[in-house]
């Protein structure tokens, strides 16, 4: 057993550790626990730079590193735009221009990379009897993509923001799960990569350590997000290892089973 693993597993004998025993759903972000978006951000920064070239403003990647750094520390709702306002001095008509053309030359599934070892968990989360949720801002075309990958099928709530017109960090966005799964909120857990488009959701949010469900639209834990969806690659060298160490923090959250591996 992994350690890991066998932090997990620690976690949930521990008496007193805050279970999540009544956890009936997953929802899971797209890009970043599912799509590793390594190859389709890099298509998306050349694009931009290209962009920018046809409207005269030649950007080196010392510059380039700088603005994408400040769209991320201020949370920018939206990152390319964010990136593209910075280096075109705030200048509104080049922005709107280098962003139109950014969206001509990327598309949003272009580049799509399955993240190694996340097909096996959401097939393992369907096999153990939960509910599975897309909670993410893509277009509605994202839904074919997922399928031809093999995982779209195991998801129950098969909807996006191009299909129902919600944008996280929009609570409305989430609560349309739960409705579509027949769950509460408190009885869901989220995994994404940003703390403020999938963990912080205005007044209906709680800390991952906070006791009180009430207050939450969903069960959420940063620490497994961004284990989860981090881009560090630190899950061994093999699938089948990222899978287990997975697994087995999603487990760490919603409690074993009894034929669990010891």
């Amino acid at each position: 057993m992994s350690w890991l693993e066998h932090r997990a597993r620690s976690r949930w004998m521990n008496k007193g550790d805050d279970r999540m025993t009544d956890i009936r759903a997953v929802l899971f972000d797209v890009g970043g626990p599912i799509n590793t978006e390594s190859e389709h951000e890099r298509l998306v920064d050349d694009a931009i730079v290209a962009a920018l070239a046809e409207e005269g403003i030649e950007i080196n990647p010392g510059t380039y590193a700088e603005a994408s750094a400040w769209a991320v520390e201020h949370f920018a709702p939206d990152a390319y735009a964010a990136i593209i306002w910075r280096l075109t001095k705030r200048d509104r008509m080049r922005s709107e221009r280098v962003h139109r053309r950014m969206i001509d030359l990327v598309r949003p599934d272009d580049g799509f990379e399955l993240r190694d070892g996340i097909s096996a968990v959401i097939a393992s989360l369907h096999e153990r009897g939960l509910l599975l949720a897309l909670a993410a801002n893509q277009p509605a075309s994202m839904l074919a993509v997922l399928d031809a990958h093999g995982v779209g099928t195991h998801f129950d709530h098969r909807e996006v923001s191009g299909t129902h017109g919600h944008r996280k960090p929009d609570v409305r966005l989430f609560l349309r799960c739960c409705e579509d799964l027949s769950v509460e909120p408190a009885e869901c857990l989220m995994i994404g990569d940003r703390i403020d488009n999938d963990i912080c959701t205005g007044p209906l949010t709680r800390d991952a350590h906070d006791s009180r469900p009430h207050r939450t639209p969903y069960r959420t834990a940063a620490a497994l997000c961004r284990r989860i969806a981090g881009r560090r690659g630190a899950f061994g060298a093999g699938a089948a290892q990222r899978h287990r160490a997975m697994l087995a923090l999603v487990v760490s959250y919603i409690g074993p089973r009894p034929d669990d591996p010891d």
